[in-house]
């Protein structure tokens, strides 16, 4: 089978064939092997696994694929594996950890080289998942058995490939717009979007083609005008239901937002600690708290003057007034503002809290903007 990252190699219309070759051959393999299966909440957790724990234990094997530095298809390919075999079998919820470490190890040794797969003992050890390697082995036999020995099939990965491919197969113009991404950083920011939605059981209900489809039509709405052109062209390659593209669509962006805003912006933080306590500053406005930790010479009560019986002496106090001058020091020099007016002194940190940076006259955040990180 050709990756369809390869074919971005060539162009015209060998690519187009070698793209919608791909994408039948996937189409008809899902087909054959998808099975519709949606854990149900049961009043007893004992008898059938449910929707939380098949979400957890995904989110576990996640964090194995990177101990291990496994690749993406690994992953993916394991979570496909352990819901098809849920589908197939109904298991109980004592026996997921061991059955997902299995899908995850059957997984790793189809995608991965020799070398880079895991050895069964190191895997049983350092991922604390409490099973025996010889226990493992007997699942595995028991996955095979109920998979038919058929492990090559079409995961939404493999989809999310091919459409991207096509996408900038069909749309070049779409290498222009991207914001500051080389195409392989667009493919692993998508990626991590497509990991997300595969740990969400609610999704479940679709195939992995469309799941894939609604992420790229999500991202591709953001950067073309046409997307929508284009869109239903891959409907009419992958002969998908426009209107089960929709709900999805809805599902995923919704799954998307709440991830999105459980996650704080890039922060810049100041640090005052005579008064203050490490402070939050969001698009250069600065917001001060009050510290909770009294510092030297303030009391918890009110922030008072500390009693004169308080043991600290003034040796001490010096010691750390040439530890604030050095850190102030410090970020002025890594900043090249030595004698710059926009560097505020420690005393005068107090008023200009709660003031927009922006708006002062002649005044901006030293602070360079913090760039967003792609997660290879």
């Amino acid at each position: 089978q050709v990756d369809p990252r390869v074919t971005m190699k060539f162009s015209g219309p060998l690519e187009s064939q070698r793209l919608s070759l791909l994408l039948e051959t996937a189409i008809s393999r899902e087909a054959q092997m998808w099975k519709a299966h949606v854990p149900k909440i049961q009043p007893n957790q004992d008898v059938a696994i449910s929707p939380k724990q098949r979400d957890e234990v995904i989110q576990w094997l996640a964090k194995l694929k990177y101990q291990f530095h496994l690749y993406p298809e690994t992953l993916a390919l394991a979570i496909s594996l352990l819901d098809r075999f849920l589908a197939a079998v109904k298991a109980r919820p004592k026996y997921l950890t061991c059955i997902a470490i299995s899908c995850f190890f059957l997984a790793a040794k189809t995608i991965e080289e020799d070398e880079r797969i895991p050895v069964l003992k190191v895997l049983a050890r350092d991922s604390f998942c409490g099973c025996s390697p010889a226990e493992i082995r007997r699942m595995e036999r028991i996955i095979l058995d109920k998979l038919n020995w058929d492990l090559h099939m079409a995961t939404p990965l493999d989809f999310l490939h091919i459409f991207h491919a096509v996408a900038v197969s069909n749309r070049p113009q779409l290498l222009t717009v991207l914001p500051k991404l080389s195409p392989s950083q667009h493919v692993a920011a998508l990626t991590k979007q497509l990991r997300h939605c595969m740990a969400c059981y609610q999704l479940l209900q679709f195939k992995g083609s469309m799941l894939a489809l609604a992420i790229v039509s999500l991202e591709l709405e953001k950067l073309l005008p046409d997307w929508l052109a284009l869109i239903i062209e891959l409907l009419q390659k992958a002969q998908m239901d426009s209107s089960q593209l929709i709900h999805c669509r809805e599902l995923v962006a919704h799954h998307l937002s709440t991830l999105q805003s459980s996650l704080l912006p890039n922060p810049v933080y100041v640090y005052s600690p005579l008064q203050h306590t490490l402070v939050t500053c969001n698009r250069g406005a600065f917001q001060c708290q009050p510290s909770s930790v009294p510092g030297p010479g303030i009391s918890k009560d009110n922030g008072r003057p500390a009693p004169s019986g308080c043991k600290q002496a003034s040796a001490k106090r010096k010691v750390e007034e040439m530890e604030v001058d050095d850190f102030y020091d410090g970020i002025k020099r890594l900043y090249n503002e030595e004698a710059a007016p926009e560097v505020v002194a420690l005393e005068s940190v107090g008023p200009v809290c709660g003031a927009d940076v922006s708006r002062q006259e002649g005044s901006v955040s030293p602070c360079p903007p913090l760039q967003p990180v792609s997660v290879m």
